[in-house]
């Protein structure tokens, strides 16, 4: 048994409940069938020696039989003795014992010559001191036909239960496990890294096998977004590395031609530059790749947003002095957030309006609730965006101008995945030459 398939298991196992059901049904049929027939022929018995006892009567010393009273009916033989025991009217059966003791309302079997008979008898008095014995006599029912009938149809329901039984067993085991094969299909095209994308697609339903594919596609679906941030940060980093390192490798051969400290000292530090944007840079991606793949936990806590808000902007060391900064933040604002995330999503916010903003002009900041609804935004009066720039601005290392290039572009791609931690939104409204206006809006509670 070990070595069959579970379909194969199943219906064996169906089949044979059916078998032994199907045969409990028939010997039950048998034992019930004997038993309505005994039952019937008491009741017809008794209803007929019943029915003969209010049709005689006595009258001048002579028995009166009206027209209601029948010696013999429906194989129920009736028969009259007097107290003494003698035979006064009726034909019993032939063969029938004689002599067997009379016993008033008492249903008894008695054997004979020809067969089994049973007997009712009942006194039948018309005087303190005169009356007759009312005999009934019914031969046994012979319920051997009746079983030899049932045990040949159960020659033939039995082999056409087996067969039957067998087939819908098997046919009902092979549509349940169709979508257990759809996930031994899908998982081993997965665990071959054919496709990743595979899915089982089972509607929706309550049963286990719905519940058990639907676990699988959330798995599968984990798997592929895993895989894909693997493989969005292999190429982002052999991407992005490449001109640092190309940098470094170029200053350390040109080394070997120089000739004064100076020249040492120029190239140590166009090095340490380059390691330095390397490192920031790989830090940078590994936290990007841990917020996608939910491995750096988001620890939300009810902190005051408006003295946080204040704290980071009175903290600004790379803000030009001829850039003003304007602070418009609604007080006592307490929120549910993560500390570290929401001041890095500020800090990105802030150094993209220091690095696009116009020089002599300014960054204004405001903070204010409506409706347990949060809103942070960032405005600038700097170069703006086209509608196209805006399309491209949250993809990784997109930057709107090259000759402003301040960091990998990174800052904005983190900002949308921390807005979306939080459960909020990010929306950016922008005219070229004009300015752009950021806006983050989140639930004062999380969820």
């Amino acid at each position: 048994m070990k070595f069959l398939s579970v379909k194969i298991k199943l219906t064996l196992w169906i089949t044979a409940l059916m078998f032994f059901l199907v045969s409990i049904v028939l010997l039950s049929m048998i034992s019930i069938t004997s038993s309505v027939v005994t039952e019937n022929t008491f009741d017809l018995l008794s209803n007929t020696i019943r029915q003969n006892l209010v049709s005689v009567s006595m009258q001048d010393g002579k028995l009166v039989f009206d027209e209601n009273f029948s010696f013999s009916y429906n194989g129920v033989y009736t028969l009259i003795y007097s107290e003494t025991n003698a035979l006064l009217a009726g034909q019993p059966p032939i063969n029938f014992p004689e002599n067997i003791e009379f016993e008033n309302g008492v249903t008894k079997e008695v054997e004979s010559i020809d067969g089994e008979y049973y007997i009712l008898d009942y006194w039948l008095h018309f005087s303190w001191e005169d009356g007759i014995w009312v005999r009934g006599i019914v031969p046994k029912p012979d319920v051997t036909d009746i079983i030899e009938d049932i045990e040949g149809i159960a020659l033939i329901i039995l082999p056409l239960t087996i067969i039957i039984g067998a087939l819908g067993a098997y046919l009902l085991a092979r549509k349940t496990f169709k979508p257990i094969d759809k996930i031994i299909n899908a998982a081993s095209a997965i665990g071959e890294g054919r496709d990743l994308s595979l899915r089982i697609g089972l509607p929706k339903g309550r049963d286990e096998i719905s519940k058990l594919a639907s676990a699988f596609d959330n798995m599968f679906e984990r798997l592929e977004k895993s895989f894909e941030t693997e493989k969005q940060f292999t190429s982002d980093a052999s991407h992005e590395l490449r001109t640092p390192t190309a940098v470094i490798l170029a200053e350390c051969n040109d080394t070997t031609n120089h000739t004064s400290i100076d020249e040492y000292k120029k190239s140590i530090d166009v090095i340490n530059r380059q390691a330095v944007k390397m490192s920031n840079l790989i830090k940078q991606l590994l936290q990007m790749t841990r917020l996608e793949q939910g491995n750096q936990a988001v620890n939300f806590e009810t902190q005051d947003l408006s003295e946080f808000v204040n704290i980071i902007c009175s903290e600004q060391p790379d803000l030009p002095k001829t850039m003003s900064l304007y602070l418009d933040i609604q007080d006592n604002i307490i929120a549910e957030f993560d500390i570290v995330l929401m001041s890095r999503l500020l800090q990105n916010l802030i150094n993209n309006a220091i690095t696009y903003g116009n020089p002599n002009g300014f960054i204004k900041i405001k903070l204010y609730k409506e409706v347990k609804t949060i809103y942070l935004s960032v405005e600038d009066n700097g170069i703006g965006m086209t509608d196209e720039q805006l399309q491209n601005i949250w993809k990784r290392f997109y930057q709107a101008d090259q000759s402003r290039q301040n960091g990998a572009g990174l800052g904005l791609t983190m900002v949308k995945q921390i807005a979306n931690l939080h459960h909020g939104d990010i929306k950016v409204t922008s005219k070229e030459g004009k300015g752009s206006l950021f806006v983050f809006s989140f639930p004062e509670k999380q969820y």
